[in-house]
């Protein structure tokens, strides 16, 4: 019988082995060693030269690995790019409390501005996915909750918290006008069908193969219901350009982009307003995304 300690555990290559040789007899040769940007909500670990190993590090994060499992294999067929290939789900065991999944090798780099070889044409690129990803039927996926943290819900699930970030900001950014962008997200609502979201378009599930986009990771964050929350990435990687030909590829109104304006926001404040465990270039950072979104919307109202 397996035993489940209450606490979480240290996550490493030898939990990882254990697991694997207990669960997944066919894969215990086979090397295990940790992957270079493992992520936060889980560890990531080489298995073999082929396959992934992922582990959620927190209970919250835990829900998200039985609706990849689940989704993925149906979204892909329907998708202009390649994402995650679940090949296996692990359970509870060896002192590891929470089930956890071996993916398919995905190769690519992640996406930075000195690796991406134009970055209009890779605006456009991921907005076409998000509009295909946005076209796949709906019915049946999973609304938000619990298991991505209520992305694609209303924005009011974190009014408190934001508006407890433009008190602790006051004075250092402009307030006002912050307000004003998250008055204006919170007057808006999606009124259409729910369609699927990723729920994390950030630059680092986002991989790149000879200066191109080649693959979206990570939908731990995805849903069904309001997409956007996948318009932050228009203020946090792209500027001018490639942030017009992300809003021209996309086939979203203005309420949604007001919305997307306000997502963006309450992560920015709550980072720069000293959320813990952030450091000091994360800070530097969301001051910036800041400014971009109060200039966006001074723009688009």
């Amino acid at each position: 019988m397996s035993s489940i300690s209450p606490d979480v555990p240290h996550i490493d290559v030898s939990l990882v082995k254990r697991l694997i040789a207990a669960q997944f007899r066919q894969w215990a040769d086979l090397p295990v060693m940790p992957v270079r940007h493992g992520g936060w909500d889980n560890r990531t670990f080489h298995l073999g030269d082929e396959m992934t190993v992922r582990l959620p590090s927190a209970a919250s994060y835990a829900f998200q690995v039985e609706k990849e499992q689940r989704w993925l294999p149906q979204l892909a067929p329907l998708l202009p790019l390649a994402i995650p290939v679940p090949l296996a789900m692990g359970r509870p065991d060896q002192g590891y409390p929470w089930h956890w999944s071996v993916y398919q090798w995905r190769a690519g780099e992640i996406a930075t501005h000195a690796r991406i070889a134009d970055l209009s044409a890779f605006a456009t690129t991921l907005a076409e996915f998000l509009a295909a990803l946005q076209r796949i039927d709906a019915e049946g996926g999973p609304p938000p909750g619990q298991h991505n943290f209520f992305r694609g819900g209303p924005l009011t699930v974190y009014d408190h918290e934001t508006r407890w970030a433009l008190e602790a900001l006051e004075g250092e950014i402009d307030a006002s006008a912050a307000r004003a962008v998250w008055d204006a997200a919170l007057g808006t609502t999606w009124t259409g069908a729910p369609v699927w979201f990723h729920g994390d378009v950030a630059s680092g599930n986002l991989l790149v193969d000879n200066g191109r986009l080649s693959a979206v990771i990570d939908f731990g964050t995805s849903g069904v219901g309001d997409p956007a929350c996948d318009l932050s990435i228009a203020w946090t990687m792209f500027r001018g350009e490639s942030r017009e030909a992300f809003r021209a590829a996309l086939p979203l109104d203005r309420d949604t982009w007001a919305r997307g304006r306000g997502w963006t926001l309450w992560k920015a404040l709550i980072v720069a307003a000293g959320m813990p465990g952030t450091d000091r270039l994360e800070v530097e950072k969301s001051r910036r995304v800041i400014d971009e979104v109060l200039a966006d919307h001074e723009r688009y109202g």
